[in-house]
């Protein structure tokens, strides 16, 4: 069977080029390695981050193209090419439009969450760039509801961003009126809303994804990609297309792929297993150029039992930005702000002790006490406010006998709480910055969320506790160089005729940064759009 257009992934990348590429008139057929469909974006919190969309207009926020890009720009690092940077910001807000008014997907402006650098040039201090998406009833999927994948990482799909202090300062509790109103349709929130909406999108349009097929390689006649060879139970088959768009995720899942790229380590990743850099491999071998492959979508995580969490994970996100905490290497010392942005604290684990040659701050520890259990709980592990956290976890009575149990120097744990109690005392963290960002204060304890004191509180009372925290990541961000519209190049720079790539699998548009909350999904949606337009004859950008 031919088609105009076929589509590799059905993440949030795969499915915006499957309807992009419909609605620009193209025939579109997709396949997906797994048994359901969704990616990691299914699994997410289903943010996108779009500068300049239509949405800031209802938070009354001012925003503009010119200083969304000077903030990227400042963020770059020599790394962002500016013209695929112009691409994103030009197509996002127009991917956005196209969705809402040609499918079930809408969007909603978060208020207040501000960018992940909001003090940089451009930055936005009071957000509007960061949307996500109303619940969706799955009941309006039929059978394809279970055909989803579900997030590990949100055990309850009836709730969303917004009800939670992430998405808003005050979010009311849900009462069980509401939840069991949610549950009479299924209704999901966050990335399993974005899904569905997606999904619905492409039924609506007669695309069906076809489940457990991998594409092998790549076919090419006279110099294009004509199709892909996949692989479905065993039996292989050639599906013949006018395009091809790689939308397969990451490669974060294949140790010989990560060993030969990355910058430094990353043992444990949380996104779904099957990115292991299919799409990657398929377009080294017809010569793509490739880009950004040292950088990930980094992630603190730490390691749990699976009956708490399925993939045996679980993301170190706010939890670290909370006061009554700090984070400490193998000297016992504070080595990193710990509020800051997930992806900026990548860094810090790949940063080199010469001189041992080992890295600085591997293996590291998250230090809290009892006045952390009693306001927030351990969430990371289970627990609720007061509840203590489970026995596997490492405690002491004194800071002293916790430096014991974890190896540490004697004495350094101890003076390092000490001069971190005297910093919270006169108000400001000297060493790194804690709570000087708008980013540390939103994440941090919402009651406070006008000071730095949201973030910044003493460590006092025993028992204390830690637990280790590990290099991860949502994926990686490096993969086949683009053009503006998606084309993927060749190692001349020149545009390999009826290949695109869309999301993690090609060289992120956003280099080694990370802009916003939704700074993984909204460029590969955007740039998912660009494809699909493309192939299907219809480009957003003259050539």
């Amino acid at each position: 069977m031919t088609s105009d257009v076929i589509i590799l992934g059905t993440g949030g990348s795969g499915l915006t080029a499957a309807v992009a590429a419909h609605d620009a008139g193209a025939k579109v057929r997709v396949f997906e390695k797994h048994d359901q469909i969704g990616g990691t974006t299914a699994w997410s919190g289903g943010m996108l981050w779009i500068p300049n969309n239509h949405h800031e207009e209802e938070l009354d926020v001012e925003d503009s193209r010119e200083n969304a890009l000077k903030y990227l720009m400042s963020l770059s690092h020599d790394m962002i090419q500016q013209d695929l940077a112009e691409a994103f910001l030009d197509a996002g807000p127009a991917m956005m439009k196209h969705l809402e008014e040609n499918s079930p997907v809408i969007f909603r402006p978060i208020p207040d969450f501000p960018d992940y650098h909001a003090e940089h040039p451009g930055g936005m201090v009071r957000g509007g760039r960061s949307v996500d998406c109303p619940l969706y009833p799955f009941d309006e999927l039929g059978e394809w509801a279970e055909r989803v994948t579900p997030s590990p990482y949100s055990p309850d799909p009836r709730y969303s961003i917004y009800d939670s202090s992430i998405g808003q300062a005050q979010p009311k509790p849900l009462s069980k009126e509401e939840l069991d109103r949610r549950a009479s349709r299924d209704e999901r929130g966050s990335g399993q809303a974005l899904m569905g909406r997606l999904l619905r999108a492409c039924l609506d349009r007669g695309i069906e994804p076809e489940t457990s097929t991998r594409a092998i390689d790549l076919i090419r006649e006279d110099g294009r990609v004509s199709g892909v060879k996949v692989e479905k139970d065993g039996v292989m088959r050639e599906e013949f297309a006018d395009a091809v768009i790689l939308a397969t995720g990451g490669f974060e899942w294949d140790e010989d792929l990560k060993r030969a790229f990355l910058r430094g380590p990353m043992t444990h990743p949380v996104s779904i297993q099957t990115n292991t850099g299919d799409g990657l491999k398929m377009a080294m071998r017809i010569g793509a150029k490739l880009g950004n492959m040292r950088e990930a979508w980094w992630m603190p995580v730490q390691q749990v039992p699976r009956e708490i969490v399925s993939t045996g994970v679980t993301l170190v996100a706010g939890q670290r930005s909370l006061p009554r905490s700090i984070m400490v290497n193998k000297k016992g010392k504070r080595f990193v702000n710990e509020a800051a942005n997930y992806n900026a604290f990548g860094a810090a684990f790949h940063e080199q002790d010469v001189s041992s040659f080992d890295y600085a701050n591997l293996p590291c520890w998250m230090i809290f006490d009892k006045g952390y259990i009693d306001r927030y709980g351990s969430g990371m592990m289970g627990g609720a406010a007061g509840e203590m956290p489970p026995q596997w976890v490492m405690r002491a009575d004194t800071l002293a006998g916790l430096a014991k149990n974890l190896g540490l120097p004697d004495g350094a744990l101890e003076q390092t709480v000490g001069e971190w109690n005297s910093m919270v005392e006169d108000g400001c963290d000297k060493h790194f910055g804690r709570g000087e960002a708008a980013h540390d204060i939103w994440w941090g304890d919402p009651k406070h969320r006008n000071s730095r004191a949201a973030t910044l509180g003493p460590i006092t009372d025993g028992p204390f506790f830690a637990v280790e925290i590990k290099s991860g990541a949502l994926g990686t961000k490096g993969g086949p160089q683009t053009n503006r519209n998606a084309q993927v190049l060749d190692v001349d720079g020149k545009a390999i005729e009826g290949l695109y790539a869309a999301g993690n699998v090609m060289a992120s548009v956003m280099g080694m940064t990370y802009g916003g909350p939704g700074g993984t999904i909204a460029p590969g949606m955007v740039f998912g759009f660009l494809a699909g337009r493309h192939a299907a004859g219809t480009p957003f950008f003259d050539a």
